[in-house]
Formats: C-alpha cells, structure tokens, sequence
C-alpha cells in the first residue's frame, strides 16, 4: 500500500499546484517519450553522459554519489555504455579498488547530438514567451530550485562543443588578449581568423573537435584539435580569459584535446607556440609533450622564438 499522508486544504492545493506543474514540464520536455530527445537512451543514461562530459575523467564512486543512484545499477548502466563504446574505463593510480571514467570519441558525439537537441527544445520553448514573460520564467525556477534544496554551488566551467558564432567571440577575444598582454599586432587576428575558417569549411566531426569554456554563460576559453595527417593531429588556438586563471582550465583543454586525439586513432599531437607564453609552454610539458625545435621569426610585430612541440601515444 502508498503511504497516506494527512494534509490539511490549504496543503492539498499547493500540492496539485506541484504536481500540475510537473505534469506539464515533462511533457514539454519529452520526458515520457521512449528514447531520450530521439536516442535510445533513457534518462538517467542521458544524465550519466552529461556529468562525464563535463570533465576528463570521474570516479565511478563519485559519480553514483552526484546522481544518487544505486551502484549496481550505475554499474550496470555504465557496463552497457562500455559494450557500445561510449565509455573507457582504467584503474585509479591513486586507488586500484575504483575505476577513472571517461567518454570516448563515440560518447563525447553522442553527448554533443543530445545536447544541442535539449538546447533546441528548450529554446523553441523558452521563445514562445515574451522577453519579460522568459525573465520571469527564468528567476522562478531559478528560485524553485533554490527552495527546494538545489543549493549545490554549480561548476567554475563547463566545455561544450562549438555553435555558430563561437569563431567570431574566439578572434576577438584571442586578438585583444595577446594585445594587451604581449603587444602583439592585428596580423595575428589575421592568422587566427585563417585558423578558424579552414577550421570551418574542413570539419571533420570524426577527427577534430573545438571545445569552448563558459562560466556564468560567457566564453573563457577554447581550444582546437585539427587533422594534420591520418597519424598526426595539432593542437590550435588555446587560450583562456584572465578572469577565468586559477580554475586549472588550460590543463583540462589540453587534457581533453590530448584524450580525444588519442580515442580518434592518431599517434602523435604537434603544436606551435612561442617561448614568451610561459604559461601554455608548462600546461604542454605537464601534458607529456616535449619541445623538438626552436626558431626565431619576426611575427605579429614582435621579435619571437617559435616553439614546436609534440605528443606521441
């Protein structure tokens, strides 16, 4: 039998307040629909999906703890993901008794596919509403979620794939970084622009892939993974804005560059950079690369040293 709880009027109308609105939401949101946003995932699979793509790698333990699910059923979730390639698992160098967990090439496109679909409905929900009415929207189920114990704080970053008009923030951005940091003049948006627009028109989904960095819903940093043969891919483009130092962003752009390029098959990662970024040249050291060569070259308006670095698996 339910349980039955004694509920005064007063509490029985704010009752079906709650659940109505429930109603209504999951069936805005497809919630009840076979597959979730037309995979055959359902939801708590599409919920496992998100959190391991939000960083390298997660504990397994950690990870039954943030979705409060029972671990053996996570377990069995995540065995189903491994026979379909979507997940790797290895053992924890810090303790062997739990397993590090991570997408692979195939799970991080899958997680793309149903996060640009959510980010669709909601929008294509959201726009029916005035700008005002969608304010209102927005600060009353910020609130909900804030009376109902959502009081987790959220994370200091999270990467997603690009959308349109990311290239533009990223030359912009980029241009007036190296600006006013190291004086560097507009040939170098030139060369970022050349960058993302061979980026553009070549995409390769299988191959390459450029992750952007929000924080509070502004872009903080980005980086690119491009083919350069069937063996080798280079790192491009990474930065990230001063406001967003201190988070261990970079390591985690070239630790997510680094783990694609070596799910996607090829055997070594090149880069190019100049002996002044101090601060990119140590991520890439920590990251495994090793400096080849070096050579000087007026670029940018500046006299500089090129670096080339690489990574082989």
């Amino acid at each position: 039998m339910g349980a039955h709880v004694d509920m005064d009027t007063g509490l029985e109308a704010k009752v079906e307040v709650v659940r109505r609105f429930s109603r209504t939401y999951t069936r805005r949101i497809g919630v009840l629909r076979d597959g979730l946003l037309g995979t055959d995932l359902s939801l708590a699979e599409g919920r496992i999906l998100f959190e391991l793509a939000q960083r390298p790698e997660r504990a397994a333990k950690s990870l039954a703890a943030d979705l409060d699910l029972d671990a053996g059923y996570l377990s069995r979730l995540l065995r189903g993901f491994e026979r379909r390639g979507l997940v790797r698992r290895r053992p924890d160098p810090a303790d062997g008794r739990q397993s590090l967990l991570a997408l692979t090439a195939a799970g991080g496109e899958l997680y793309t596919l149903i996060d640009d679909r959510s980010r669709a409905e909601v929008a294509s929900l959201i726009q029916r509403l005035a700008p005002a009415d969608q304010d209102r929207l927005v600060q009353a189920l910020d609130q909900a979620g804030s009376l109902l114990g959502d009081n987790r704080p959220g994370p200091a970053y999270v990467l997603r794939p690009h959308r349109p008009g990311d290239m533009g923030w990223i030359i912009l951005r980029q241009t007036l970084l190296y600006a006013r940091e190291y004086g560097w003049d507009e040939r170098f948006e030139a060369l970022v622009a050349s960058i993302t627009a061979q980026f553009i028109e070549r995409y390769d989904h299988r191959r390459e892939r450029c992750w952007i960095a929000e924080r509070d819903g502004a872009i903080v940093g980005s980086i690119f993974l491009v083919r350069e043969s069937d063996d080798v891919a280079k790192l491009r483009l990474l930065y990230v804005e001063a406001s967003a130092r201190g988070l261990g962003l970079g390591r985690h752009l070239v630790t997510e560059c680094v783990a694609f390029a070596r799910a996607a098959g090829y055997g070594r990662v090149i880069l190019w950079t100049n002996s002044v970024l101090h601060a990119a040249r140590h991520l890439y050291e920590q990251a495994g690369f090793r400096l080849v060569r070096e050579e000087p070259h007026h670029s940018f308006g500046k006299d500089l040293t090129g670096q080339h670095w690489e990574l082989e698996f």
